[in-house]
């Protein structure tokens, strides 16, 4: 009775874990653009799935996990300014009790960089946090390698 029991329960499992899907409502995808000899812009693309949002990087302390880039020194290039991005969505959410800046659809933020070679590789990761009406997910951070040729 016992290995019939313990047949059944791993079954079991098997078949809800089958079934359990981990929901990755966002996507990314980078690209480099060489505007000069000198210099580039890299273009951070988030798609975002129906009904979900990412939040800028502009939102204030006590709130959702705020977008953040972070991009690993190197003697190849230089960051020029900070990230740019569009004019977010800004609305008021019961959830952290304030107004939030946020993006559905796609988002595409914009770093410029000064290149020291003409060939390198900007390497760095992402961090944000994604929401829909009725859920937030973890915080998730992705690393990145964007060529600039």
């Amino acid at each position: 009775m016992k290995k019939i029991t313990l047949v059944l329960s791993l079954v079991l499992f098997t078949i809800a874990g089958a079934f359990a899907q981990i929901e990755k409502p966002v996507t990314w995808s980078y690209v480099a653009k060489k505007t000069s000899k000198t210099e580039a812009v890299l273009y951070l693309k988030a798609s975002i799935d129906s009904k979900w949002h990412i939040y800028s990087q502009n939102v204030k302390s006590g709130g959702p996990v705020k977008t953040t880039f972070s991009f690993s020194p190197s003697k190849d290039f230089s960051l020029v300014g900070k990230t740019a991005e569009p004019k977010a969505i800004v609305k008021y959410e019961d959830t952290f009790k304030m107004n939030v800046s946020y993006f559905e659809n796609q988002v595409i933020f914009q770093q410029k960089i000064k290149l020291n070679k003409g060939v390198t590789a900007v390497k760095g990761k992402v961090e944000f946090m994604t929401c829909n009406d009725r859920q937030c997910l973890p915080p998730e951070e992705i690393e990145f390698s964007i060529p600039v040729k």
